[in-house]
């Protein structure tokens, strides 16, 4: 039953056993609902908030939960992730509060666009905040996201300043963000925050492109390559030359 501490949302799908989202074996809740129209978007079929099913939080916290054994024997937990989460504040804070009530590791998988809806109470519920920051430059930012680079910055400096532990997500894509300059920026500004623990650096690949053929919308980067992994390797130099550590997806 929905209530006002039981929220309704909507969700898109569950995965088990992910090493992709955070630390250990992590259950994924895949949330329906983001603003941004990312060009390489790997699940365009999360964009629309009702195009999911409807669910109350506590249904989500005990399926969660029914992994409890294999996340906390590897040192995993749950990771909520999108879409964007952070459109549905009010379910995804519920969901935190029943995982973190249940001792499970949270994670938030976030764009932090819409990171000033979430309170710092509400923040305090997350053990780790997955940042997914797109660009240094503003106006590659928006081309790849179609929103403003600004208020996700906002963010990452809120986090510092609240202690939230974070991993940056960094998407190499060629001739789009690998510019070397904007490589710097990214991580000049990530080497003066101390609550960063890493840089995931991840190459672009085509891997998503059948789900938007699937659902017949016009992809920008058909034409793109896979970021090779040497370029991955150049990537990952430029934030270790400034004392960022760094995993290469």
């Amino acid at each position: 039953m929905c209530t006002e501490t039981n929220p309704t949302g909507y969700i898109h799908s569950y995965t088990t056993g992910s090493v992709h989202d955070g630390p250990g074996l992590r259950t994924v809740v895949w949330t329906s609902g983001c603003h941004c129209r990312c060009q390489y978007c790997h699940n365009p079929d999360t964009w629309y908030l009702k195009g999911g099913r409807e669910v109350t939080a506590d249904v989500v916290v005990a399926e969660v939960a029914r992994h409890m054994s294999f996340m906390r024997h590897t040192g995993g937990g749950v990771t909520i992730s999108g879409g964007e989460p952070l459109v549905q504040v009010p379910f995804v804070t519920s969901v935190l509060r029943g995982c973190k009530a249940r001792a499970i590791h949270t994670a938030l998988d976030t764009n932090g666009f819409l990171g000033d809806q979430l309170s710092d109470d509400a923040l305090m519920l997350v053990d780790l905040v997955l940042l997914d920051i797109k660009s240094w430059d503003p106006a590659t930012y928006r081309r790849v996201t179609g929103v403003d680079l600004g208020p996700t910055l906002a963010f990452a400096r809120r986090l510092a300043a609240l202690a939230r532990p974070a991993w940056v997500r960094f998407v190499l894509v060629p001739d789009i963000t690998d510019d070397p300059a904007n490589i710097a920026g990214l991580a000049e500004f990530v080497a003066e925050l101390p609550n960063v623990e890493c840089v995931e650096v991840l190459p672009f690949h085509q891997l998503g492109r059948a789900k938007w053929a699937r659902l017949d919308i016009a992809y920008a980067l058909a034409a793109t390559p896979p970021a090779t992994s040497e370029a991955t390797l150049r990537a990952a130099e430029i934030f270790r030359a400034r004392g960022v550590t760094v995993i290469c997806g």
